[in-house]
């Protein structure tokens, strides 16, 4: 019988971010598709409503993502529902939206710390595990903002910059010892995250008119690319970047 490809089941994967979003609709697709899911994220309720509404194996671990020091305990309570962890996604994200002239050194160091810190931290506690069974997956979000600099989005745009770059650093680490390293930048998709730009309709139009494909993203434009980076039909990427964005970087 000949092997599928995409096929995740019996993988276990960690998603941080998993309390709504995208970090939420990927936990889902995961579980439906097989995977032991461990779902981390801040909020304990909306993990918890995840899990009793997800099919399949799910587990959650409430965790602040931003306190560094505790990820490497963090990554022990990951493995402990169902073992070494096969694939980790970074998809938790921040986004304080505040002009350059109002940026202040907490509001950039929570930024970074969310989205370039933890993804790092967390990965370097999980790789040795990964490094036993010859075989990992890291998967990054970066953003439009990984390229390209959007009003108000300075520290964001930053910290999504250093996403690109850290992401062929960990494949140039890794790689050797089977675990690839990959990103992927979505375009805009409703989010927390993007609620200002999705509760902006005149925005929300202008953003769909900028891709090619003349619409905004849909949960389901996120979950294929998702399956492919995790899956052994990516065995020979790695240290790239996706832009998922429906044309929006093309054009």
């Amino acid at each position: 019988m000949q092997k599928n490809l995409f096929s995740v089941e019996g993988k276990t994967i960690c998603v941080t971010g998993a309390s709504s979003g995208i970090g939420r609709a990927v936990s889902t697709m995961l579980c439906e598709a097989g995977a032991n899911v461990i779902a981390v994220a801040r909020r304990a309720d909306a993990l918890q409503q995840w899990k009793d509404e997800a099919v399949g194996n799910a587990e959650i671990v409430a965790a602040d993502l931003s306190d560094i020091d505790t990820l490497p305990d963090l990554a022990l309570d990951i493995c402990k529902p169902f073992g070494p962890v096969d694939v980790l996604i970074n998809a938790a994200g921040l986004n304080t939206r505040q002009h350059a002239d109002a940026v202040t050194f907490e509001g950039w160091r929570n930024t970074l710390d969310i989205n370039l810190n933890a993804p790092f931290f967390l990965a370097q506690s999980l790789v040795p595990m990964m490094k036993e069974k010859g075989w990992g997956r890291i998967i990054n979000f970066g953003s439009l903002q990984s390229r390209r600099a959007f009003a108000n989005g300075i520290a964001y745009g930053a910290s999504k910059g250093g996403v690109d770059q850290l992401t062929r650093a960990m494949a140039e680490a890794w790689s050797k010892d089977g675990i690839t390293a990959n990103a992927l930048a979505p375009g805009f998709f409703p989010t927390e995250l993007t609620a200002p730009v999705f509760g902006d309709s005149e925005l929300a139009d202008k953003n769909a008119n900028q891709t090619c494909i003349g619409r905004n993203g849909t949960m389901d434009d996120l979950t294929g690319p998702v399956l492919f980076l995790c899956s052994d039909a990516s065995n020979y990427v790695t240290g790239q970047m996706l832009y998922v964005d429906g044309g929006f970087t093309a054009k």
